[in-house]
């Protein structure tokens, strides 16, 4: 190769890639699709024409379209909502993600936000699992470990997958509370839960929060919020930990938010959609938007 084919070839690969061509109609019509989704509902013309920024005449004929393709189709009152096409590819994409791959990227976001520690557990065959620890930059004595299986009863991540499971599965599940950390029964601890426990797990679904003040580990505070699948069950609990007193634990606070907004986006990304609170409930963080 010459010194000027070479040149040429260089210059070739260090030039900016062109914008591949697309088709502006299709893109018009995934328009319309992204309104659909966003709005989380079934959708008249003018409504969705509106919603995608479209005349309900320009509209139409791509609703007409993907109602062929079987993306979209129309509910007993004529309003659009995803067709079997677009429930087939939504099934496949569930089947791929990893929630634990998935809420990574979110566990190193709210431990660089909050300055907190940041873990995730899953429900495990003997209990509430933590699988992820990124710890806060700031030194802080928190016991937890991965593989630590935590107490249903006096940890706010184990509270917060108890207050989702069946009634039947908690009871075979608090059956074994003394081998978990903190657990019912363990080093002295009471071998009931106490008084209060169906109204915390109550509230706690209400609020889809809970919180743990220098309980069971003395000087840490936790913040516990569930992540839920498309089958309405709990998948993930997401908590932030710090030393106690040093940060916002209620559930205007920051930390709080920043959690929710988390759980909010994996819960949708795994297809909970329709079973999240309305976007006005879940509030982004300033320093977030």
């Amino acid at each position: 190769m010459t010194d000027g084919t070479a040149n040429s070839a260089k210059e070739e690969t260090n030039a900016p890639s062109k914008p591949q061509r697309g088709i502006q109609a299709l893109e018009s019509t995934g328009a319309l699709l992204e309104a659909l989704v966003a709005a989380a509902r079934p959708l008249p013309l003018n409504g969705l024409a509106r919603e995608a920024g479209m005349a309900p005449a320009k509209a139409h004929p791509h609703l007409v379209s993907l109602q062929r393709a079987g993306l979209l189709t129309r509910d007993a009152s004529g309003n659009f909502e995803a067709g079997s096409l677009s429930l087939e590819l939504g099934l496949m994409a569930l089947q791929r993600l990893s929630p634990t791959g998935e809420a990574e990227p979110e566990i190193l976001a709210l431990a660089e936000a909050t300055g907190l520690s940041a873990a995730m557990a899953v429900l495990g065959p003997v209990g509430p699992t933590v699988v992820r620890l990124e710890e806060a930059m700031r030194p802080q004595h928190v016991s937890l470990r991965i593989g630590t299986v935590l107490s249903l009863v006096n940890t706010a991540i184990g509270r917060t997958f108890a207050a989702f499971l069946p009634e039947a599965v908690l009871d075979g599940m608090l059956a074994q509370e003394s081998v978990r950390m903190a657990g019912l029964g363990a080093e002295g601890r009471a071998a009931k839960p106490p008084k209060d426990y169906a109204a915390r797990l109550a509230d706690i679904r209400t609020h889809r929060l809970d919180t743990a003040l220098s309980n069971p580990v003395p000087g840490i505070d936790t913040v516990a919020v569930p992540v839920f699948d498309h089958t309405g069950e709990v998948t993930l609990v997401l908590a932030v930990m710090g030393s106690s007193g040093s940060f916002d634990t209620s559930q205007a606070g920051v930390p709080a938010r920043t959690l929710l907004a988390a759980a909010h986006r994996l819960s949708w990304r795994f297809g909970a959609v329709g079973r999240l609170p309305d976007d006005s409930d879940v509030v982004t963080p300033p320093d977030a938007q």
